[in-house]
């Protein structure tokens, strides 16, 4: 079986990985003001290094930068859009379930009250240390979906002023993202990820209810494809581009359930990215079935091994469900990683940094013994 020598990689990750105390008390002290903006930075980059160089150490071939400097995966990134507000006010509060019951995420509501646009390039310094950090692996950025503006809260998030019509919105938003991308790509990003959690949600019937109750498309996945391939298009050559489907992951919990199959044939037919970030650590994530869906020449990352908990899975075991896979893919077209990030936010998920290594550990050595 032959290496993959671009993105993604035989063994790879989905991006966020748990933030050291130092870095989270050292968050705290700015905050409260005791330590200036370029401490912070300074104790952010030494985090920072340590964690590229863990990752290239286990044998990764793709390096984050564990998401360090945010707080969470996405509203770090959608308020730096021009246009798009942080209102302080006014709070968003989503559900969330582990095997223990139910948790409350809260965070400051978003509301778009002006033309979307990029003044500049978000997440740039960012990038720029971080790949002057990697040397063995390829440096990966990892930004939010251009789906996810709308998703959160939907048209009545988005001032009726400014965008009397969705399509003006949708337009701008992907004119925003396509300015990055060629951003990014003039600094030389060659791996870049879009994460959705929107398309893995549409898949559970309670997540279409509650955007219909809020006057919203359920069918929303076909016009979020329609963005997403707008805001990449003509992308270089040089960048591969994959996305990430989430249910949800805040503490070792999530919000939907259900499998692919409502969104897999559009999304696997029609969504012109190189590669899907896919949810399959539990039942919860459906089956392969909807595997069948996706073309010759795309490849699907296979999310086995949980971020959710510290237990480490077996090899056999999952060697056993890539097997299972291809029965409706080709085992060329895979490759393995955890099923989501190990901190979608800054509180990160149960489980200690050993037992986060010894995943990434095993994701590499299995891969290794598969693909070789």
């Amino acid at each position: 079986m032959s290496p993959r020598v671009t993105p993604p990689f035989r063994a790879d990750h989905v991006g966020s990985l748990l933030r050291p105390g130092r870095l989270l008390d050292a968050r705290d002290e700015h905050a409260a003001g005791r330590i200036d903006d370029a401490e912070l930075r300074r104790i952010e980059d030494e985090a920072i290094a340590e964690v590229v160089a863990m990752q290239e150490e286990v044998g990764l071939h793709s390096a984050t930068d564990g998401e360090f400097r945010r707080t969470s995966w996405h509203m770090d990134f959608l308020y730096q859009l021009d246009g798009i507000n942080r209102v302080d006010d006014e709070r968003l509060t989503v559900k969330f379930t582990n095997a223990e019951g139910d948790l409350e995420f809260t965070t400051p509501d978003m509301k778009v009250d002006g033309r979307i646009g990029l003044s500049s390039t978000i997440f740039a310094d960012a990038f720029d240390y971080l790949s002057r950090r990697t040397t063995t692996a390829t440096p990966k950025l990892t930004i939010p979906s251009p789906g996810m503006v709308h998703y959160r809260g939907g048209r009545a998030a988005i001032d009726e002023t400014v965008y009397p019509d969705l399509a003006e919105f949708r337009a701008d938003l992907a004119a925003a993202y396509r300015a990055e991308v060629h951003a990014l790509a003039g600094m030389g990003c060659h791996y870049l990820q879009l994460d959705d959690t929107s398309l893995a949600y549409y898949n559970d019937p309670r997540q279409r209810e509650q955007l219909a109750a809020r006057g919203d498309d359920p069918d929303g996945h076909l016009r979020t494809i329609e963005l997403i391939n707008d805001s990449i298009r003509d992308r270089p050559d040089t960048m591969a581009v994959t996305t990430h489907m989430c249910r949800g992951n805040y503490r070792s919990s999530w919000v939907a359930e259900g499998g692919y199959d409502y969104v897999a044939e559009a999304l696997f037919s029609e969504l012109d990215v190189d590669g899907f970030f896919l949810e399959f650590d539990d039942a919860r994530s459906g089956g392969f079935a909807p595997l069948r869906f996706v073309p010759k020449g795309k490849t699907v990352v296979l999310g086995l091994v949980t971020t959710k908990s510290g237990e480490l899975e077996s090899k056999d075991a999952l060697k056993r469900r890539i097997d299972e896979a291809t029965e409706y893919i080709d085992l060329d077209q895979l490759c393995l990683s955890p099923q989501c990030g190990f901190a979608s936010t800054k509180e990160g998920n149960a489980l200690s940094y050993d037992q986060e290594v010894a995943k990434l550990r095993l994701v590499v050595e299995t891969a290794a013994e598969v693909w070789g």
